[in-house]
């Protein structure tokens, strides 16, 4: 499956190798990085205490596991594991399908999700340099081949927790609003932003704001509308993606 993903990108590549693509990069790159390090670093030594308690809660109420790890794209679409404390119990019907997220949802993965505090074991994706303090969010894995090649330039940049998109309407925005969002940060991304988003995140969880759309308790499926790159006629190296994608059972759009 990671080869799908690794093809698909070095196509979008061919196309947008340029000057944005990079911002992140160099000395730029490393003043992030190292802000990033002394901040979480800081972050996880205040807030063991915190860790320390929603562990325990977690575990008491929805047992073993605690931390929930799911594979994600990181910058480049490179993959990693992603890291969050549970929310969900592992309900299932008569059948043995998962039922519902909003029957699944417990009353402490409310609590955590509301509070962002689901979130706070990322920070050890942070020190390890998956992701970033602030960056667009990672999303499925399987999403990567449903991105329009405008859309995929929100992987030009290393992922956050927090980015423009979450303190600026978060899980209530449409999709397409989301990645507008993404995209502009990508493009205007500088130190001074990043830590204008980090102080207004702060004040989006103590608002509560955004946390779900309404009607849903976690965020819709994202469908899309066609790959990240054009597959055009007569292109060989469109034609073997979209091999690659029929071979894995993935759907060209």
């Amino acid at each position: 499956m990671n080869l799908v993903y690794q093809g698909i990108f070095s196509l979008h590549s061919l196309f947008e190798n340029s000057r944005m693509q990079f911002r992140q990069s160099g000395c730029r790159y490393w003043i992030k990085r190292a802000f990033d390090y002394g901040a979480t670093l800081c972050g996880l030594i205040v807030l063991s205490p915190v860790l320390i308690a929603i562990s325990v809660l977690v575990w008491l109420s929805m047992g073993r596991p605690i931390v929930y790890r799911q594979q994600r794209p990181g910058r480049f679409a490179r993959p990693f594991m992603l890291l969050k404390f549970r929310t969900m119990s592992d309900g299932r019907d008569a059948g043995g399908r998962l039922l519902p997220d909003a029957k699944r949802l417990t009353c402490i993965g409310r609590f955590l999700r509301a509070t962002s505090l689901d979130e706070l074991p990322q920070l050890w994706n942070v020190l390890c340099g998956d992701i970033s303090l602030v960056g667009p969010r990672p999303l499925l894995m399987q999403y990567l081949p449903r991105y329009s090649t405008e859309q995929a330039r929100r992987h030009d940049v290393i992922p956050g927790i927090t980015g423009w998109a979450q303190i600026n309407g978060r899980n209530a925005l449409t999709w397409e609003e989301k990645f507008a969002r993404d995209i502009w940060y990508v493009d205007n991304w500088s130190m001074m932003l990043d830590l204008r988003i980090v102080m207004l995140t702060i004040m989006r969880v103590l608002r509560c704001e955004g946390i779900s759309r309404s009607g849903h308790v976690t965020m819709p499926e994202f469908i899309g509308d066609k790959v990240a790159a054009p597959l055009k006629s007569g292109d060989c190296d469109a034609r073997m993606i979209a091999n690659r994608l029929e071979n894995h059972g993935l759907d060209r759009y």
